[in-house]
């Protein structure tokens, strides 16, 4: 049994968006039992809520129970201000479509980070934690939680392997990790049904020749995102203080662009795509050869 990587969007949205596998999940990660009408990818809100256009990978809603589940796979480490941040404004929009301002479903949103954690720029810690979750639920003085909201953000990251965590944890997080690190010989958990479906939708050979590509085009997406992030943060931190960082970040996405784009040619990779992940133009690639030979 080889599997395809769930580190990239496309196999993890075919395994996580099959009504089976998103209901076993949900009852694992979550604790409730779910059955929502659609599970939608790419879900935003509309209009949007800020200044952020955000997507969930997964969304879905039980209206019978009046829940949502927001699921996010992020192969890269995010500030996790961002994704409290997104968490509330999914809250925010429960309360602008309800008549009489009440927040009546609860939300849940689930981060899968497939990238370990970097340094809290704040507190100068590195988490090593395979599960954080953060409940909106006040504390009376004695610390008693009082459910009063029961929303909640949880993060979920298995490249830290804690020796405690919960086998109802511990099956998913090992099929996500066995996915990315041992693909050709993965070790997991196939008595659990959801997980075993799993295994089953990402076997390789059930990939149609259409997800290897689009599996291909995303990988090289994701490369260029990742080099235009490192790009901007070194330049970021060349011109030094918070405002110059935001400058040079700026400036680095710019750069990296190029700099992603003439090492994705140098590669082979054809122009479309280049274009595609860069969001340059086939005209400015061509202008970029010929600097080249110049």
């Amino acid at each position: 049994m080889a599997l395809a990587r769930l580190d990239n969007e496309v196999f993890f949205k075919k395994a996580f968006t099959d009504p089976f596998v998103f209901r076993s999940f949900v009852k694992d990660i979550v604790g409730i039992e779910v059955d929502p009408e659609t599970i939608e990818t790419e879900k935003s809100f509309q209009p949007k809520l800020g200044h952020i256009n955000f997507k969930y990978d997964i969304f879905a809603e039980d209206k019978k129970k009046r829940v949502i589940i927001e699921i996010q796979k992020v192969e890269y480490d995010h500030n996790f201000d961002r994704f409290l941040h997104y968490h509330l404004q999914a809250i925010t929009e429960q309360q602008r479509s309800s008549e009489d301002y009440s927040v009546d479903r609860t939300v849940y949103t689930i981060v899968v980070m497939t990238a370990p954690y970097r340094m809290n720029p704040k507190t100068h810690e590195l988490y090593k934690d395979e599960v954080l979750i953060s409940s909106l639920n006040p504390k009376n003085l004695k610390g008693i939680e009082r459910k009063l909201f029961n929303h909640e953000l949880i993060y979920l990251n298995p490249n830290y392997k804690g020796a405690d965590t919960p086998s109802n944890y511990r099956d998913w997080l090992d099929l996500i990790y066995e996915s990315i690190h041992s693909p050709a010989d993965p070790k997991v958990n196939i008595t659990h049904a959801g997980i075993k479906r799993v295994t089953e939708l990402i076997n390789q050979d059930n990939i149609s020749p259409e997800e290897w590509e689009a599996a291909k085009f995303e990988a090289s997406r994701q490369k260029v995102l990742k080099l235009e992030r490192e790009a901007g943060i070194e330049i970021g931190l060349e011109l030094g203080l918070e405002k110059g960082r935001e400058e040079g970040l700026e400036k680095g996405r710019e750069e990296g662009k190029v700099e992603v784009a003439l090492n994705l040619l140098k590669q082979g990779v054809p122009d479309v795509v280049v274009a595609a992940a860069t969001g340059l133009s086939l005209t400015q690639l061509d202008g970029l050869r010929k600097q080249q030979k110049e």
